[in-house]
């Protein structure tokens, strides 16, 4: 059994350009489809946040049209019931990551709020990618890797093929022309080799001890591949 610590947003809104504070959270699809891949393949999930917060769902990954319908999204919430550890999460501070035998990073708007300039968590994905322990990160949640910035300004993550939620995807959500910034022009920004797939399609890419995906349906091979590495 290994175990698992999943980083979670402690954000329940994301703060737009014209200072608006749009209600969201972690987006539930990307907790809860590696939560059940990993359970049933017997390993132990501990969820950490900001602050040691209980994390906010999203509302609106709770909804029947990104659920695959109404049976989809009863299944989604149903299974956000079971996962317990959401309920007791400990702080991303106190996180000593020699503990824990793989790391994931679930997405949502909220870590474009808060995980994009958390200190602690960024020393935990430097620590993490040092340890060439499997680091998992979907969607959103590699604006996380925005605060891995050592003493010498420069990104742990520099020059490492990655991907995540995309300007175009962006664009199709309705947020594009009102966020303060673009994940994917960030992540280009600190010197990743940004790679892009299809809208909405599953798309991970690895580099080293490295996984990330492209977005939601992007969460269930991601975790496929983290247990591989697991063995």
């Amino acid at each position: 059994m290994a175990k698992i610590l999943f980083v979670v947003t402690g954000a329940d809104h994301w703060t737009l350009a014209d200072g608006t504070e749009h209600p969201t959270g972690f987006w539930a699809e990307e907790a809860v489809v590696p939560y059940e891949a990993f359970t049933a393949a017997g390993h132990e999930v501990t969820v950490a946040t900001p602050g040691g917060v209980v994390p906010t769902v999203d509302r609106g990954s709770l909804a029947p049209e990104v659920n695959g319908g109404p049976e989809g999204a009863e299944r989604v919430t149903a299974a956000l019931e079971t996962f317990d550890a959401l309920r007791r999460p400990v702080a991303v501070e106190d996180v000593d990551v020699d503990a824990y035998d793989a790391v994931f990073y679930p997405g949502g708007h909220g870590p474009m709020q808060d995980l994009a300039v958390d200190e602690a968590s960024g020393r935990l994905l430097t620590a993490t990618l040092a340890s060439g322990k499997p680091l998992g990160v979907v969607c959103h949640g590699p604006a996380a890797l925005l605060a891995a910035t050592g003493p010498d300004g420069a990104n742990a993550f520099a020059g490492y093929r990655l991907t995540g939620f995309t300007n175009a995807e962006e664009s199709q959500a309705g947020f594009a022309d009102k966020a303060k910034w673009l994940l994917q022009d960030r992540l280009v920004g600190l010197g990743a080799d940004f790679q892009e797939g299809e809208p909405w399609a599953p798309f991970i890419i690895t580099d080293r001890n490295l996984i990330t995906g492209q977005n939601p349906a992007s969460s269930a091979p991601l975790a496929e591949e983290l247990l591989r590495r697991l063995g």
